[in-house]
């Protein structure tokens, strides 16, 4: 509904189980394309399968009918509706008596059999996996694995409402296939979703973020955010102490390396120090500063005077010893990036005076 709404030159009418069916009438009498979407997956009655979906589906077919109306019909499916199950078989009904309308009146229907879906405001401890496992371990439940070997197919919410809106933008066209399916399709075991959605849950102790040019993990993470409690979007850092100011770590990357800030009191020297490989940007955002650079195997001392007046970033290349003195008589705030994750045992980290 929400991304529909975004459209332009689009009016949505929606319609739920708990509305009266006049609203259902009324909205059928302009409509050019349904997005069938209702479902029932955990009835109090197995019965309940027949009459919320291929009951209600009968049911406006029939108001079409009486309308004269033939718009373009997108039905939200399952894969289970192949299996011999009081949801397959219900979903499978659906599905035919959309194929009967087709070929009745020349109306196009868009049938998208979907595997398991996940992502934001889909409902724990229901249906979905992902959502159960993101909710329980956001919020320090226990949770089931059944079989850590077991392989699910996963797609991603966004996925599927693209490929909505690519039929809503193409409605005259007739389907290609008989079934549509969302792309990319995600497959993982469900011992190693736990494992992920655990790490993902630890990052705020280790502070190292995954690989999120893994489109997999990059949903799953935006998925795993959106369980947590609305007063627990923040978290402190580590803030390491001493007689020069402060120093906290921020993120950590085995991919981009880390970024830290620092504070500094006035007249503190930092650093006086270089490295073989590892590579450093220095950014002030806050206060003066002079950074200093010598090759070590140079006397020739370049000096890049900055401030956070005027936001800019300077590059440590390796070999070069270098330092950031603090020139304010106020505290001095420094962004630091380096492409390493500090490593205490290898360091690459040698004092040598600028």
């Amino acid at each position: 509904m929400v991304a529909l709404l975004r459209q332009e030159n689009v009016k949505v009418t929606g319609f739920d189980a708990d509305d009266n069916v006049s609203l259902l009438r009324e909205g059928l009498k302009d409509v050019g394309i349904i997005y069938h979407l209702a479902g029932v997956n955990r009835p109090g009655k197995v019965e309940e399968f027949e009459t919320g979906h291929a009951g209600f589906t009968q049911q406006m077919l029939s108001l079409l009918s009486e309308q004269d109306r033939k718009p373009a019909i997108v039905l939200s499916s399952s894969i289970q509706a192949e299996l011999d199950n009081p949801y397959g078989v219900s979903k499978k009904k659906v599905e035919d008596l959309l194929f009967d309308y087709s070929k009745n009146t020349g109306a196009p229907v868009f049938i998208h059999r979907l595997p398991n879906v996940f992502g934001k405001w889909c409902r724990p401890n229901y249906n979905s996996v992902v959502a159960t496992f993101c909710y329980n371990i956001a919020h320090d439940l226990p949770i089931t694995i059944s079989d850590r070997e077991r392989l699910m197919e996963l797609v991603y919410i966004d996925d599927v409402i693209a490929s909505f809106l690519d039929v809503l933008h193409n409605s005259e066209r007739r389907p290609s296939d008989k079934y549509l399916s969302v792309r990319p399709v995600y497959k993982i075991k469900l011992g190693e979703l736990a494992d992920r959605i655990y790490h993902l849950r630890d990052i705020r102790k280790t502070l190292v973020v995954p690989d999120l040019k893994e489109s997999f993990m990059k949903c799953l993470y935006a998925t795993y955010l959106s369980y947590l409690e609305k007063d627990d979007f923040s978290y402190p850092l580590d803030l390491k102490t001493d007689n020069r100011g402060s120093l906290a770590e921020v993120i950590k990357s085995e991919h981009f390396g880390q970024i830290f800030v620092s504070k500094s009191h006035a007249d503190i020297i930092r650093g006086s120090h270089y490295h073989d490989t590892k590579i450093e940007k220095f950014c002030v955002i806050k206060g003066r500063a002079v950074i200093k650079l010598r090759h070590i195997l140079e006397d020739k001392v370049l000096s890049y005077h900055v401030s956070g007046d005027k936001i800019e970033i300077v590059d440590i290349p390796p070999g070069y010893t270098h330092s950031i003195e603090n020139l304010s008589d106020e505290e001095m705030i420094v962004l630091f990036w380096s492409d390493q994750i500090f490593n205490s045992e290898k360091p690459d980290t040698y004092q040598n005076e600028v």
